[in-house]
């Protein structure tokens, strides 16, 4: 008689093995990515990242589609406002179960909170990019995670005391999870 495997107990075995695994979506091409990337590669931290160019609520369900709980243990997209309507995205993901880490105007705002608090309003991305080129010489929206590590700690707590709007991220939630585990 074949012996028949208990795959429901083969699964938890297989999520214990891998604590905080963690699906991440970028509205971004390149900073998102690199910065969670180089994250992972510096701070042994397990999550995969994906990249796709569409709207908050589009890239939430494009998360939900790709996500399973035997895979992961959680879903994050990573957004800017930018022109979007963040309020529908706001909305797509609580109903998906995806964690949402939006930054307003940009992610170039989590980058800057690495080197100093900032809570006057930054016109648009390039102003952001701007901000951040004086404290990373160079910076052209490729990022070298090694030039920001130092300051995470801190970038959490410039973050978490912003208030809503423009200047504000979320993506402090999303680092907090990441540095627990």
């Amino acid at each position: 008689m074949a012996r028949r495997e208990n795959t429901q107990h083969r699964r938890g075995r297989d999520r214990a093995l891998r604590p905080g695994h963690l699906l991440v979506v970028c509205g971004g091409q390149r900073t998102e990515p690199d910065y969670f990337k180089g994250m992972a590669r510096t701070r042994g931290v397990r999550l995969k990242v994906r990249t796709k160019v569409e709207s908050p609520e589009n890239l939430v369900r494009y998360a939900k589609s790709i996500f399973t709980a035997d895979e992961y243990d959680g879903v994050w997209c990573v957004v800017d406002v930018d022109e979007f309507d963040v309020e529908a995205a706001r909305r797509a993901a609580e109903r998906a179960d995806v964690e949402l880490a939006v930054s307003e105007p940009c992610f170039e705002l989590w980058l800057l909170l690495h080197f100093r608090d900032h809570r006057a309003h930054i016109d648009d991305g390039s102003a952001a990019c701007r901000l951040v080129q004086k404290h990373v010489p160079g910076y052209d929206k490729k990022l070298d995670y090694a030039a920001f590590d130092h300051g995470v700690e801190m970038a959490v707590t410039r973050a978490r005391e912003l208030g809503p709007g423009n200047p504000s991220t979320g993506v402090w939630r999303l680092v907090e999870v990441l540095l627990q585990h």
